[in-house]
């Protein structure tokens, strides 16, 4: 899933902050943009933490109740009504159900607006260390659906009652009209690529709006229950089925890409206040009169009304929070906390702190099809300057970055840490080892073309920490300017963009490396669909060879065979520089009530939250 800054609202791309394996450049590492949590920046940064388990993310819905009925539990104590207000410093990318691949377009449309075949429920004893989990648990469906022997089927049955937000009766058809629209790249370039990777008809089928009006043929429906065929065994659906884009869309002119973005149709808790919403700025929430809270495992709606800025000024937020007067006491922020104010919130807030993992990890992705040399990546990973790229992208080493091995996060399952450099100690920079490769290899003063962007101040500060580091190690640091609008156009998704190396980060869709290595790894014809997810053009037979075989192998057999591959990859071929795994340091106001972090984006767990009076 990408990250939860966006870089663009047609961000065409998987990567960034966020999003759901979601992406978002990350101004932290690499100088591109905003990452995760959005955080600006100070290089001040308080002592490490010492409690690596904040970056544990095993709690980010390996665990599933296929069982769970509603109504949601009461959470003893809360209130109902008030008015929330969400800060965040950079605009949000599509809300499209069907392109909201972000961590916080994602979480934010799935806890509050749309509900999908599944969803995640907060267990708040859950987990390896019993600190809370996400819970996979039915949504629409009324269980997590029912696969045939090889998982090349699955079939779901909806709730009856079930409305959309004028009424309207929502129907399997729904379903399957929201899986045609999935398939469609070109109408939806950011949106995620599983419907087309593993759907039957997924290699020929262009969707909807591409295809001028065909149906995928990958699925059937009869009464309240849809069937979906797919083109190889997907043991993981029940994952894909949480996302925004497996909720139910009407069919005809209702969601018409252009329009439907703007105010989609609720089935949760909440729906657009008509005329509230400034694209990519501000949105106000208000309460969806059909939802009916019987019909919902997960989530509570004691908040009347959420008001988002998507825009609001950084230097602001953490101050606004931090006093928490008037309005600031019923005001969160999913952005992490500047490194400058984190202090502050130690010494005179620190319940007020939000902290927990998140699934993402940061990388530089050099490209493949250019930078041929595993001499010169290897020497960019003794050279690239972690701690101090970190510190002026505003993060704080041990709490809201750690420093990296695998591609994989911690938490995911099968996971074995091993050095993808040996000899490297992860998150320390050796110019003069970096300096050594270059020269005996031949590549002295080698030229890297990298991107920043000049409207976001983190960004030009990391740059100029990146310009230096890179001489001191014998390159030819060369950066590129573009902006936070055109990032992704420009460079992510443009094959002949001038550069060679790109900055993004990728979470985790679900616990397992199926939504890391198919679409990060995996070759992709890059002349016909452009960089997908995979930024670095990376193209090795021998790997795609492994992605095919453990896609197909059983459940229990995957986590092993994801790991041996996460090692293969970096061990024989080092096609990015890992240099960072995230977390979440979020801030609230007093009288924001049960505030936790949500694993499985990186984002406050919508679905739980009151307010005191």
């Amino acid at each position: 899933m990408r990250l939860t800054k966006p870089i663009t609202a047609a961000s065409a791309v998987a990567a960034l902050i966020a999003l759901a394996a979601c992406g978002s450049s990350d101004n932290g590492d690499g100088g591109s943009g905003g990452g995760p949590s959005g955080s600006g920046g100070s290089s001040s940064s308080p002592a490490p933490s010492t409690d690596t388990s904040q970056f544990d993310a095993s709690g980010g819905g390996a665990g599933k109740d296929p069982t769970a009925k509603g109504p949601a539990a009461d959470i003893e104590g809360a209130q109902t009504g008030g008015t929330l207000t969400v800060l965040k410093t950079a605009t949000i990318t599509t809300l499209d159900p069907t392109e909201a691949y972000y961590t916080d377009s994602a979480s934010i449309l799935s806890g509050l607006v749309v509900r999908s075949l599944t969803q995640y429920k907060w267990d708040p004893t859950g987990g390896e260390d019993g600190k809370g989990a996400m819970i996979l648990v039915p949504d629409l469906a009324t269980d997590l659906g029912t696969p045939n022997d090889d998982f090349t089927e699955w079939t779901f049955t909806l709730r009856d009652g079930l409305k959309y937000q004028n009424g309207q009766a929502v129907t399997p058809a729904d379903i399957g009209w929201a899986i045609d629209r999935s398939f469609d790249r070109g109408t939806f370039p950011g949106g995620a690529t599983y419907s087309n990777d593993y759907f039957l008809n997924g290699d020929t089928y262009n969707g909807p709006y591409t295809d001028k009006g065909k149906s995928c043929g990958c699925y059937t429906v009869s009464g309240n229950s849809i069937t979906i065929k797919m083109a190889s065994p997907f043991p993981d659906m029940p994952y894909w089925g949480a996302f925004p884009a497996m909720s139910p869309i009407p069919k005809g002119a209702a969601s018409d890409p252009a329009k439907y973005k703007l105010a989609p149709w609720a089935t949760g808790p909440y729906m657009w206040k008509p005329g509230s919403y400034v694209v990519g700025k501000k949105l106000t929430l208000i309460r969806n009169p059909m939802w009916d809270a019987n019909t919902d495992p997960a989530r509570h709606a004691y908040i009347d009304e959420y008001d988002f800025d998507f825009d609001a000024d950084s230097s602001q937020i953490d101050q606004t929070i931090l006093q928490d007067t008037g309005s600031g006491q019923t005001t969160i922020t999913y952005n992490n906390v500047l490194a400058a104010d984190y202090s502050s919130f130690v010494t005179q807030a620190s319940d007020r702190l939000v902290k927990g993992p998140n699934p993402c990890t940061f990388m530089w992705y050099p490209d493949y099809r250019k930078i041929k040399s595993i001499d010169v990546r290897h020497a960019i990973g003794w050279a690239y300057p972690y701690t101090d790229a970190w510190a002026a992208g505003g993060y704080i080493k041990g709490v809201t970055r750690i420093p990296a091995t695998n591609i994989e996060p911690p938490g995911l399952p099968g996971r074995v840490e091993y050095n993808p450099l040996p000899g490297h100690t992860p998150g320390t920079t050796d110019p003069d080892k970096a300096k050594e490769i270059l020269t005996q290899s031949g590549n002295l003063n080698y030229k890297l073309v990298f991107a920043y962007q000049t409207d976001v101040p983190t960004s030009v500060a990391v740059k100029n920490v990146l310009v230096d580091a890179l001489k001191n190690a014998g390159f030819n640091p060369q950066p590129f300017a573009t902006t936070s609008a055109n990032y992704a156009t420009q460079v992510l998704q443009n094959p002949d963009w001038p550069g060679n190396i790109r900055s993004v980060g990728w979470c985790s869709d679900w616990p397992s490396g199926g939504s890391w290595f198919p679409p990060v790894f995996h070759s992709t014809d890059i002349d016909k669909d452009g960089f997908g997810a995979n930024y670095a053009g990376f193209n090795e037979p021998e790997v795609d060879a492994k992605i095919k075989a453990a896609q197909s192998a059983s459940l229990t057999a995957q986590p092993k065979l994801w790991n041996a591959i996460d090692k293969l990859i970096q061990t024989k071929y080092y096609p990015v520089i890992v240099t960072g795994y995230g977390a979440d340091a979020m801030i609230r106001g007093s009288k924001v009530m049960n505030m936790t972090n949500d694993p499985v984006f990186g984002m406050p767990n919508w679905k739980d939250m009151w307010l005191s009076s």
